[in-house]
């Protein structure tokens, strides 16, 4: 796959390599989640979407690695091609109360950037610990942007802001809504990940979400907002 560049082969070999790894610790939990789509005929069309999801805890630590991405062509031309990795450490001071340190790197093709990264160290506090059917989890905390532009290098100091809202509807069905907002001095990133998530084996599940990504200061030529609309098939094991 020669449009993999090297921090995401580096990213791709961490999440692999952290699996393995992972067989060793207690509550482990691994999902992937893949939807396809091609046509051959008058159009000539692919399209994947993907993503992977390890977490394990160890003592008082939790430790998550993400791994997302989007390839896609019409008539042997790509159209989207983009990979978004996510590193976490979470120490746990209640049930409730944790202190995080966060890393991601993304690479979009189409976005006008080579590529951003940022590293975070946040304050996670949960809520609605009285609801056995709700989940919601507040994170603020400052870190810095690295953004990578026609070769050159700049950074940024941001204040990040996010929330984790889960609702779980029924025995066979779940909401869930990401929302994170990345104050920059240079610009600003809001996404939304909006899912629902069904049910329809014990270790698989059809899930319908929205994502979006908003950035206040892009490359000229270059639009502010990205979403994607998919349908896949969510493995648990």
């Amino acid at each position: 796959m020669k449009f993999l560049g090297r921090p995401v082969l580096c990213i791709l070999l961490a999440f692999l390599a952290t699996s393995a790894f992972a067989q060793q610790q207690n509550n482990i939990t691994r999902e992937l989640e893949v939807g396809a789509l091609f046509t051959t005929g008058n159009t000539d069309e692919q399209a994947l979407n993907f993503a992977g999801e390890i977490a394990f805890t160890r003592n008082q630590w939790e430790y998550g690695f993400n791994l997302d991405g989007l390839y896609a062509s019409s008539d042997n031309e790509t159209k989207g091609q983009r990979f978004y990795g996510i590193a976490s450490a979470n120490y746990e001071f209640t049930e409730d109360s944790f202190f995080q340190a966060r890393a991601s790197h993304e690479d979009d093709r189409f976005s006008g950037f080579d590529s951003q990264s940022d590293f975070t160290v946040s304050y996670r506090r949960g809520f609605l610990q009285n609801r056995s059917d709700m989940d919601l989890i507040l994170n603020t905390g400052v870190g810095i942007r690295w953004s990578r532009l026609n070769g050159s290098d700049f950074d940024e100091p941001i204040l990040r802001v996010a929330g984790e809202y889960e609702w779980i509807i029924s025995n066979s069905a779940t909401f869930s809504q990401e929302l994170a907002v990345e104050y920059g001095t240079d610009s600003n990133i809001y996404r939304s990940d909006t899912g629902i998530t069904t049910q329809i084996l014990e270790n698989l599940s059809l899930r319908f979400s929205l994502r979006l990504k908003h950035q206040t200061e892009v490359p000229s030529g270059r639009d502010e907002t990205d979403s994607e609309t998919a349908v896949t098939f969510v493995m648990n094991f």
